[in-house]
């Protein structure tokens, strides 16, 4: 039987070392390419036709879930697990609404990695104990997000708006002209039934996106 073979991208150099080291100690498993931006994940996966990708959320420029949906848009067959600090409900229905097969936090023990790595390249999908707990809270209290209505794309916009980027910025990370970054801005807001950026600010921090977005900021 061949390995499985692992595309990883993380703006960090030396966590996608250490997920390489742990990943290669196990039989049956290796790492093709590496990748340290959305934008250049996407050129390795066309290039290096990887089993699976294990992708962070928050990174440089446009981040995960694009690169998810993106991914998918060229090969609907894909498997990728987003692997990430983003312990938020949110961030995980939007993940699995661009296309992934898994959702593992950072905290999680490295066999739960490893597990879902093949649990995803069988076609299963695979989430640690603490996103299947928050999800079932979520439904439990019946706390349904305004934010859910955005589309992937969208919320990765909004995402880098609440991260303090300017619209030009924006349109260069995801190759669009300012003036549709500025349409997106207006539907987002539309969306989510506010008038202005500050009502903008407070409804995502009345949902916690605020809080997400800074600690991805601080690591």
């Amino acid at each position: 039987m061949r390995n499985i073979r692992v595309l990883l991208v993380d703006d960090h150099a030396v966590v996608r070392e250490g997920y390489r080291r742990l990943i290669e100690k196990h039989d049956g498993m290796e790492v093709v390419a590496e990748a340290g931006d959305a934008s250049s994940g996407y050129a390795a996966f066309k290039a290096a036709k990887p089993d699976v990708v294990i992708a962070d959320i928050s990174m440089p420029g446009r981040g995960g879930i694009d690169l998810v949906r993106q991914i998918r848009q060229l090969d609907p067959h894909a498997r990728v697990l987003m692997f990430t600090m983003h312990a938020d409900a949110t961030y995980a229905q939007q993940t699995f609404r661009a296309g992934a097969r898994g959702y593992i936090t950072k905290s999680s023990a490295p066999d739960v990695l490893i597990n879902a790595i093949r649990s995803v390249y069988a076609g299963k999908p695979a989430l640690c104990d603490e996103i299947n707990r928050i999800i079932a809270e979520s439904r439990v209290m019946d706390d349904v997000s305004p934010i859910d209505a955005l589309t992937p794309r969208e919320f990765e916009i909004l995402r880098m708006i609440l991260d303090a980027k300017a619209t030009d910025e924006i349109a260069n990370a995801f190759n669009l002209s300012p003036k549709t970054i500025a349409n997106h801005h207006y539907t987002i807001k539309s969306k989510l039934g506010v008038q202005s950026d500050i009502e903008l600010v407070y409804l995502c921090m009345k949902h916690g996106l605020i809080a997400s977005v800074l600690a991805s900021t601080s690591i």
